[in-house]
């Protein structure tokens, strides 16, 4: 009975996600985007925990009546594309032509990616730009770049999912997991100081914040780029 529980507990956290997302929606309408963002990071630092606990308490075994992977699916595309583009436009960072671009491109591309078959490497890695929309988001609440730019960016990285390119998981990719948990971590706290301040961080600590943005976004490829140079040398 014990395991059982355990796996279905499991369940009940990934769940809290949509609470999450729900409560995030709600600061989103009333324009408390600071709120709204820590929900979102509320509902990933679920998602970065629930994989693991899934995983070690086998919830595919105890717990099969519900779709772990697909619960988190469906939560994820809530608070990681739904949510984060509603408000790059509602939010006036990205207005007019440039934000009904980016209203119309990412949620029909991130709709066709979270339902993709091969989303995941073998090393459990992402193949493609894995939806992080919340992430992107945050930073350009943070940097409030060019909106014809944040559009720019959008439909390359919307591209970039169904590309062959390799972008880490924050916990599970083994390959540099250490630096990857790391600057996870300082990237989560740099995101909940930004959220809480009014998105100013100042310059020091904007700098670390799109380093470690950065490093996420690119350590994939790099390791990629790595694995096919050894590949041609041997």
């Amino acid at each position: 009975m014990w395991p059982r529980t355990r796996a279905l507990s499991v369940h009940l956290l990934t769940a809290t996600g949509a609470v999450f997302a729900m409560f995030a929606l709600l600061a989103a309408v009333e324009t408390a985007w600071s709120w709204m963002f820590l929900w979102l990071l509320a509902a990933l630092f679920v998602d970065g925990i629930d994989g693991p606990l899934a995983r070690k308490y086998e919830v595919t075994l105890h717990a099969a009546r519900f779709d772990g992977v697909l619960l988190d699916l469906i939560i994820d595309y809530l608070t990681y594309v739904f949510i984060p583009v509603y408000a790059l436009y509602a939010s006036g960072l990205v207005p007019g032509w440039a934000g009904w671009g980016i209203l119309t491109v990412v949620p029909f591309a991130s709709a066709l990616y979270f339902c993709d078959t091969r989303m995941k490497t073998e090393d459990a890695s992402f193949e493609g730009f894995p939806g992080c929309w919340n992430m992107v988001a945050l930073t350009v609440f943070i940097l409030e770049p060019n909106p014809w730019l944040t559009l720019v960016a959008a439909i390359l990285l919307s591209i970039a999912m169904f590309l062959p390119l390799r972008f880490v998981h924050p916990v599970r990719t083994p390959q540099w997991r250490p630096v990857t948990l790391a600057v996870t971590t300082l990237w989560m706290a740099l995101a909940f100081t930004a959220a809480w301040g009014e998105f100013g961080l100042g310059r020091p600590l904007g700098w670390v914040f799109a380093a470690a943005t950065v490093y996420l976004l690119l350590a994939g490829l790099v390791q990629q780029a790595f694995a096919r140079l050894a590949v041609a040398r041997a």
